[in-house]
């Protein structure tokens, strides 16, 4: 069984930074793109940041320049840096991996963290 466990938001002040934490676990045959999505209250979930199996990242034009993405293809993680936060950056936070598991290692499908409550406040 494969799994995706976050770790890492909370609550900051704007400004301040936040490093959100991804980990796939279980039978995984490979994992391919992993992303950061995020859904604010009353909004549709929306991209923050992808990255893809040989490593090129994409950002939400909203996020570039004080996000960035870490993968680690060791360890089957990826990180989310968080830096200049803003209040709308508020939202929970959800990792996204496409995964081949060792059950189907020919078929890849998507799976989804439980999601981090990101709060920027003063």
């Amino acid at each position: 069984q494969v799994q995706l466990v976050e770790s890492g938001g909370g609550l900051v002040e704007p400004g301040g930074s936040l490093r959100l934490s991804c980990a796939a676990s279980g039978r995984i045959f490979r994992v391919n793109d992993m992303g950061w999505y995020r859904q604010a209250p009353g909004r549709q979930r929306e991209l923050v940041a992808e990255v893809t199996s040989g490593g090129t990242t994409n950002y939400a034009e909203s996020v570039k320049g004080r996000f960035t993405m870490f993968r680690d293809d060791a360890k089957n993680t990826v990180s989310l840096q968080m830096n200049g936060l803003k209040p709308e950056d508020t939202g929970v936070y959800y990792c996204k991996a496409e995964i081949r598991p060792r059950s189907m290692p020919f078929n890849a499908r998507d799976y989804w963290g439980q999601g981090t409550q990101v709060t920027v406040s003063s």
